[in-house]
């Protein structure tokens, strides 16, 4: 269960496809100027990698991978079709695209409309193909955690493309300088956006204060082992001082 909640939270934060790796920016940017658009195109989003994410992993594991074969017979087990993820991978991402804008045609003309050529290009978005290869490359081993990382992975986009969207309908009032409008003060927000997210870094590692507490108290110890010189020096020096009947600027001389 623990590993489902820091892979959800990782996904959705910390490794944040817009944020961390820059992936589905002309979607990001062209798509990003009313919020009403933004939600449609970041919930069509979250449902394409929530179904293609799994679907890929189950092509993964029982038929791409070294030895996924095995499954028809111990004469396949020595088959590698893994040069075919690509192909496979992108066909399957096509047919849920294909799903998602005959679905939202039918049932919201007016989003469909409005998401224009970007709804049917979420098939080549890059966003939707890398979900399924860091699934594939960070070798997520079940099926639950697959379908958890593509539904993390697509309400990450979703909160990114919201949060710009909302940003840009408001600065619209603002005086924004010449030279900045446009693209230029949206790239500006969008790193200073990735700068806010990657604060989310030590949520789950909880900082680690176990070095500074190290540091201290080898200082401590260090003290200590020079005040009980200090203590025997000064003992040494009275005792000179008794025993010779002179004075303590006679011993410092």
């Amino acid at each position: 269960m623990l590993e489902h909640i820091e892979l959800f939270f990782k996904s959705i934060f910390i490794d944040n496809m817009v944020f961390a790796v820059f992936l589905g920016m002309c979607s990001y940017l062209a798509v990003s100027k009313k919020v009403a658009t933004a939600v449609g195109l970041g919930a069509a989003v979250i449902f394409v990698l929530a179904v293609t994410v799994p679907l890929n992993w189950l092509l993964d594991k029982y038929l791409l991978q070294d030895g996924a074969l095995v499954w028809l017979g111990e004469e396949y087990a020595d088959y590698n079709l893994s040069f075919l993820s690509f192909i496979l991978f992108i066909a399957t991402i096509a047919t849920m695209v294909q799903l998602v804008e005959i679905v939202v045609e039918k049932f919201s003309p007016s989003l469909y409309n409005s998401l224009g050529i970007f709804l049917p290009l979420i098939a080549v978005n890059c966003a939707i193909l890398g979900g399924s290869l860091f699934m594939q490359a960070r070798e997520i081993e079940t099926l639950g955690l697959a379908f958890n990382y593509g539904v993390s992975s697509g309400i990450g986009w979703f909160l990114a493309i919201l949060a710009i969207a909302a940003i840009r309908e408001k600065i619209r009032y603002s005086n924004v300088p010449a030279p900045l409008r446009g693209l230029g003060i949206t790239f500006i927000i969008t790193g200073l956006m990735g700068i806010g997210f990657q604060s989310f870094g030590g949520m789950l590692t909880g900082g680690g204060d176990e070095a500074p507490v190290e540091v201290e108290n080898t200082t401590v110890q260090q003290l200590e082992q020079k005040e009980v010189l200090f203590d025997e020096d000064v003992d040494e020096v009275k005792k000179e001082i008794d025993e010779n009947e002179i004075s303590y600027n006679d011993v410092n001389k």
